[in-house]
């Protein structure tokens, strides 16, 4: 009894470690991806809506290759952005960026034919309860009173840099179920006063949730599965061999816990396979043709015999 105990708390042990090598929800999920922050599991992965440049004499795998729009309405400018990345049509002289950082923006709009950045490339993907939010900061400099004007864009900038402020974007993803649209769709939200912070909403099919996919190398529910049965017949199997050779001196097979039950399985699956080998070579056609030629040649000569002692018989009546 001591050592089922002992067996029982090794078992405890192995489940623990089996559980500890479980993928944690807490692992870094890969740029442009996360997981959901309710603690329900869900994996969201928006890497196919990211718009990419087709390299020349090389096939493509990205399924958007151009830009997205999204049309400012009553706010009278147009805005050019990409998700996670940034804009795929280079842009230059962007007011108040560093020239090293032109190829970082990842949001911009035009206004009297300047182009200020609303935010820098992000892959930083993030879930606050419901919603799939990402944001790009660093973008032109804004802020200040005059700022208010929006015909004067030149002295936003000026302002901003005095103040230090930057245009930043924040765009909420929403699941899109409708099986004819297969990218992004952006529109515009809105700004703040300052016109430091820009809002916009996409709608696509990659923003809904769907389970996390396994990862290379590491350990998945069902391998998970498999080492907690294989270490629990480890136990089962070893201590039975133990406490039958400790306990009651077995030897050979009889070591094997519950010996008697596992011989008797042997042995019913040995009679059942048994007899239906006998059956089916009952039904092998060369085994039955002889056994049907054998019949019929022995019916045949018992059947000459009697024909002729009833000839043998009625020729002696006829003489008589």
């Amino acid at each position: 009894m001591r050592f089922l105990s002992g067996a029982a708390v090794v078992a405890a042990a192995a489940l623990a470690g089996a559980a500890d090598n479980a993928p944690s929800s807490t692992t870094a999920a890969p740029a442009c991806t996360a997981t959901s922050s309710t603690g329900s599991g869900a994996f969201f992965d928006l890497r196919p809506d990211m718009a990419a440049r087709p390299e020349k004499g090389q096939s493509h795998k990205a399924a958007v290759t151009k830009d997205y729009r999204a049309k400012g309405y009553d706010y009278g400018k147009n805005f050019t952005l990409n998700v996670c990345g940034a804009v795929v049509d280079p842009v230059t002289d962007v007011v108040g960026i560093d020239r090293n950082l032109w190829a970082n923006v990842s949001a911009y709009y035009m206004s009297h034919g300047s182009i200020y950045s609303i935010g820098s490339q992000s892959l930083d993907l993030r879930s606050r309860g419901r919603k799939l939010v990402l944001q790009y900061t660093g973008g032109s400099p804004c802020g200040g009173a005059k700022s208010k004007s929006r015909r004067s864009p030149e002295i936003i900038g000026g302002d901003g840099g005095k103040t230090g402020r930057k245009k930043s974007t924040t765009i909420s993803f929403l699941c899109d179920r409708d099986p004819g649209n297969t990218q992004a769709a952006i529109s515009f939200v809105g700004t703040d006063p300052d016109e430091c912070a820009y809002f916009f909403e996409a709608r696509s099919p990659h923003a809904c949730a769907h389970a996390e996919p396994h990862k290379p190398g590491s350990v998945g529910p069902g391998s998970v599965f498999g080492i907690i049965f294989l270490i629990a017949v480890l136990v089962y199997v070893l201590g039975g061999v133990f406490y039958n050779r400790a306990i009651t001196n077995a030897r050979g097979w009889r070591q094997l816990p519950n010996y008697s039950l596992w011989a008797g399985i042997w042995n019913f699956v040995s009679d059942v396979f048994v007899i239906l080998w006998s059956w089916c070579a009952r039904l092998l056609p060369s085994r039955r043709g002889y056994s049907y030629l054998n019949s019929n040649a022995s019916s045949r000569h018992r059947n000459s015999d009697a024909e002729n002692r009833l000839i043998d018989q009625l020729d002696e009546e006829w003489d008589d």
